[in-house]
């Protein structure tokens, strides 16, 4: 955020199509039920862990680290 001459703060214009989530913040973020490592969904959607399936919504480019609000994603088989 930067704050211009008129003392109004004004946020750094972003991209809809990607989100801002720093590496650093990632490698750090486990899921809260289990404690394993979270990884980001290829839509940007949520982060989901690799351990329960558990999938964590992204609101507002914040994720939503909530067992309550996490939905289980289907296990992916290849046959």
């Amino acid at each position: 955020m930067r704050l211009c001459r008129s003392g109004i703060v004004r946020r750094p214009i972003l991209r809809e199509d990607s989100l801002d989530i720093p590496k650093y913040a990632l490698d750090i973020l486990v899921c809260p039920v289990c404690k394993t490592k979270v990884e980001l969904l290829a839509d940007e959607s949520g982060l989901k862990c690799v351990s329960c399936r558990r999938v964590y919504p992204i609101r507002d480019e914040i994720p939503v680290m909530l067992p309550e609000e996490a939905t289980i994603a289907e296990e992916n088989r290849s046959k």
